[in-house]
């Protein structure tokens, strides 16, 4: 399995590249985002719906578990960290296998649920503004999809 790295100096550049992925994305797209606490993960998730041309204002489902977001695919945002202790499956392959592209915060808290492919997006502080985004691909779809968004010359570092 390849990593795929970036590095960013502001918010906006974290978004700019998750919109670029966002724009790339297929229906049963699943995406893991795990990382420093704070390191911006809602804030890939925002960039990735502008991408999605989701209109709504995208924020933490962090007290909801999920939250369903409209745009040129359906957005589902979950936010799994609160499920650490139940190992409850609420329902998670109507998501990973629906119409939509399925975002996870804290993954690696339902790996028993997560479908066999899927692409990991790790964030972590480099200082203020400052973020290393490396993204892992498992199966060969997001191995592709990676890159596809690394031969875009707008993102590439």
């Amino acid at each position: 399995m390849s990593a795929y790295q970036w590095h960013t100096a502001s918010s906006e550049q974290t978004m700019h590249i998750a919109a670029s992925l966002g724009k790339l994305l297929n229906p049963q797209a699943v995406l893991l985002l795990e990382g420093d606490l704070g390191a911006g993960k809602t804030t890939f998730t925002k960039g990735l719906a502008k991408g999605l041309d989701v209109k709504r204002v995208v924020n933490s489902p962090t007290f909801t578990i999920i939250k369903e977001y409209k745009g040129r695919l359906p957005l589902y945002h979950m936010d799994v960290y609160r499920l650490h202790e139940s190992g409850e499956d609420l329902g998670f392959d109507d998501y990973f296998y629906g119409d939509g592209v399925t975002v996870v915060e804290w993954a690696h808290l339902i790996q028993e649920f997560l479908p066999e492919a899927y692409l990991k997006v790790s964030l972590f502080h480099q200082g203020n503004d400052e973020r290393h985004i490396v993204f892992e691909p498992v199966g060969e779809r997001y191995t592709r999809l990676c890159e596809e968004l690394l031969s875009n010359e707008s993102i590439s570092n």
